[in-house]
């Protein structure tokens, strides 16, 4: 292995030890405040601080090339996740423990079949077929839960379907736009200033566009009608580095929501509590307040871990766990968090970098892309720079669709780091 491979490596491990260290510490100091400090409490830390360590080193032995960095990224995140969600709520506590390591689990077998898996970018109308059946099956079968209608419901089991087809449309994009890339590049048609390709080529575009129109009034679930949206448009950006594309799309979802809001009540709502929070503090806005008073009472230092009030704040486990995190750590510790997750973008940008097949190099980028992009919508959200939009911090917040589709993608940007280094 190359030397900087293994300085790559020795690094991971630093920040593994700071993870593991972090996790115990977390759970010290929540058992203190509650005067239950038994060696019990420490099981669920040690469980995991083992699945960490035995993930870490067969991850290195399957992709000796892989960036080490991205993983031990995400454990620093797990170890967050799992001590907020022992302060926010106890009783998931074991849960969310169970859903990272299932996570883990799920990310070495991801690794570990590749290969096979991206053999299914020569088929993207399948991959394609696939995620609208996703989309369709939530709008038949899903449930409405804090307002969204984005979940259906297996039994003892909520599954986010959403989440799942966020990657269906990433490998389908990274086939499609490889494959056409000249024809979208070099339109054949045009009106005046507007140039277009045939109809054929842009209609598998127009119809993720739509479906994302289709969430935001039918489901509810702005959070993912933003995050599909915009998926596409700066993956065909990135491919075809036509900024016509992305006018065209930015019009037309500024139209469709326009025309969204005239029609809909709930629509409605949303844009009121987003632009006036203060005219309803305690009622529809309650959520939004809170967690602006939450930020301004964290300061700069934070008022420290068990130590303020984030369990004010409805949902806080879910959407809101970065208010809960700006409270008790502080702009400090906020600013920590937001340069792991650049730092996690970075490095997956460096391996599409890398990458010189066009298919691995788009899906690299599309994976890194859409965590960024995943970040910032629900940040924008929860510090009302936008509207509340009810999708999860990734590898942080309370949930298992979140937490197991966020590690698939993590594996197979792990393996795309891996080839052709």
């Amino acid at each position: 292995m190359y030397r900087g491979g293994n300085i790559m490596i020795k690094k991971g491990y630093i920040t593994l030890v700071f993870s593991i260290l972090l996790l115990f510490l977390g759970t010290l100091l929540i058992n203190i405040k509650n005067n239950t400090l038994t060696n019990e409490a420490f099981i669920p830390a040690g469980i995991l601080s083992v699945i960490f360590i035995v993930v870490q080193i067969i991850s290195v032995r399957l992709r000796k090339n892989a960036d080490n960095y991205l993983l031990s990224l995400v454990m620093f995140m797990s170890s967050i996740s799992a001590i907020m969600i022992l302060r926010l709520k106890p009783d998931l506590y074991m849960h969310q423990i169970v859903w990272i390591c299932i996570g883990l689990i799920v990310f070495l077998i991801i690794v570990t079949v590749s290969d096979r898996l991206l053999e299914l970018l020569d088929y993207p109308y399948v991959l394609g077929f696939g995620a609208l059946i996703i989309i369709c099956s939530v709008l038949i079968f899903g449930t409405d839960i804090g307002g969204n209608r984005n979940w259906i419901i297996l039994g003892p089991i909520q599954v986010q379907p959403s989440e799942f087809a966020k990657l269906l449309i990433i490998a389908f994009l990274s086939s499609f736009l490889s494959e056409n890339k000249n024809v979208l590049v070099l339109p054949s048609r045009g009106w005046k200033f507007i140039h277009l390709p045939p109809f054929r080529f842009l209609a598998p575009l127009l119809l993720i566009w739509s479906a994302s129109i289709l969430m935001f009034v039918s489901l509810r679930d702005l959070g993912s009608a933003l995050l599909f949206f915009g998926i596409v448009v700066i993956m065909t950006y990135v491919a075809t580095g036509k900024k016509l594309y992305v006018a065209i799309a930015l019009f037309f979802f500024s139209l469709s929501s326009y025309i969204s809001y005239l029609l809909f009540a709930h629509v409605q709502t949303r844009v009121a509590i987003w632009l006036h929070p203060w005219d309803d503090p305690m009622g529809s806005a309650y959520q939004i307040v809170q967690s602006l008073f939450a930020f301004g009472y964290g300061g700069v230092f934070g008022t420290g871990y068990t130590s303020g009030f984030p369990r004010l704040i409805p949902e806080v486990h879910t959407d809101f766990i970065f208010a809960a995190i700006g409270e008790e750590f502080g702009l400090i510790g906020v600013t920590f968090l937001l340069l792991a997750y650049l730092l996690l973008f970075m490095r997956g940008i460096k391996a599409a970098l890398l990458l010189t097949n066009e298919k691995y190099k788009l899906m690299a980028f599309g994976l890194a892309i859409t965590l960024l992009l995943q970040t910032f919508i629900i940040l924008a959200g929860v510090t009302k720079l936008l509207p509340l939009t009810g999708i999860t911090l990734p590898f942080i917040s309370y949930g298992g669709s979140s937490m197991v589709s966020s590690f698939i993608s993590l594996g197979l940007l792990y393996a795309l780091s891996s080839k052709e280094r």
